[in-house]
């Protein structure tokens, strides 16, 4: 009883046309997923432990989620609310770190809870005091749609996709890749550079998930490749620390191999840290779910008439489906992937270096 008593009190309440005088001074977290939780506690604990002029404010589907961040932080400088409306009222800067496309646009225009419809309760002075950063792996055509609605109304907004998974989120190294004007990138970089350790401006809206699909396409291609020859090279005979070795100090090595090696003692972990999801049978890493998103949204990118739906690396090979643009290996990688699913739906929601565990048993 104590406990529920105590969250109460550390919820912030909102109510239409209530303004808190520090507004700006403020952040509200929405999304409180395996990265989000981890750059939340980051930002967190650089900005607002030792900061009493303001608050972090985050929010979840999941209220119990955001119950037990704040309870983690002993509600110094944090709270929580319950909606993205609650969430513009009482915070001058808004992230969002949600699963896909549907979820923003949720968040975003979501009836009279959405962020859209609560930044039009505020002065037209405190909307433009607004900026929005979301950080979200979702199309392109999304960040660019809401990027035009608040534009017009004078609120600043950038796309800001990570690349660097849950241990990157957690260490705090994460690269961010930025889509949005100058001024607005301007603004969203301090808050950035407390959740990571690269800020790459790529250009205009849209421009920061467009580097990272491609990005995500190669990462889907390598962990694939890379299973494979862990798989092989042990079926020859060769000792998976001995392969790993050889493959991380030669040219075939990359982040999947080296980082997120999908065999479990395959590579040395440095004392304290966790090593890669294989050590953990496959828990805490990028969900193999996320490789292959669900979009129920028609993406539209170069005209009104050139409509496709697709998902996984989707992403990816839906945008070169449109633009004509060959990705053969792009294309099989997306196929392992939604195979894998199919065959074995229990992977869903383990790393997607577990296509290793699926090639396998094939």
């Amino acid at each position: 009883m104590r406990a529920t008593m105590r969250l109460h009190a550390l919820a912030r309440r909102a109510t239409s046309g209530t303004v808190p005088a520090n507004r700006s001074n403020n952040v509200a977290f929405i999304g409180l997923g395996r990265m989000g939780y981890e750059m939340a506690t980051n930002l967190w604990k650089k900005k607002f432990t030792d900061n009493n002029s303001g608050e972090l404010i985050v929010c979840d589907a999941r209220q119990e989620v955001a119950m037990r961040f704040v309870e983690e932080t002993s509600g110094k400088n944090a709270s929580f609310v319950k909606t993205p409306r609650e969430a513009v009222l009482s915070a001058g800067t808004i992230i969002t770190m949600l699963p896909s496309s549907p979820h923003v646009l949720s968040v975003y225009e979501g009836f009279s809870e959405g962020i859209i419809p609560a930044l039009k309760e505020l002065s037209a002075e405190e909307a433009q005091k607004t900026l929005c950063i979301d950080s979200t792996t979702c199309h392109v055509s999304t960040s660019q749609e809401l990027s035009q609605i608040l534009g017009e109304v004078q609120v600043n907004i950038v796309d800001a996709p990570v690349s660097g998974g849950v241990s990157g989120a957690k260490a705090g190294t994460l690269s961010f890749l930025v889509g949005g004007p100058e001024n607005s990138f301007a603004l969203a970089v301090p808050f950035l550079n407390l959740m990571g350790k690269r800020v790459i401006h790529c250009g205009p809206s849209g421009s920061g998930l467009a580097a990272k699909i491609c990005n995500n396409m190669v990462l889907g291609v390598q962990q694939a490749v890379v299973a494979e020859a862990m798989l092989l090279g042990q079926r020859l005979g060769l000792d998976p620390k001995v392969l790993a070795r050889v493959i991380n100090s030669s040219t075939g090595r990359c982040w999947a191999s080296e980082v997120n090696n999908p065999v479990k003692d395959a590579v040395e972990v440095p004392e304290g840290q966790a090593g890669p999801p294989a050590q953990r049978k496959y828990e805490g890493g990028f969900a193999a779910s996320l490789m292959l998103k669900a979009c129920d949204r028609l993406f539209v990118l170069v005209s009104p008439l050139a409509k496709v739906t697709f998902k996984d690396m989707g992403l990816a090979t839906g945008s070169g489906k449109i633009l004509n643009v060959p990705l053969p290996l792009g294309k099989k990688a997306e196929e392992v992937y939604a195979e894998m699913l199919k065959t074995k739906p229990e992977l869903a929601n383990r790393d997607f270096s577990s296509v290793y565990k699926y090639l396998e048993e094939l």
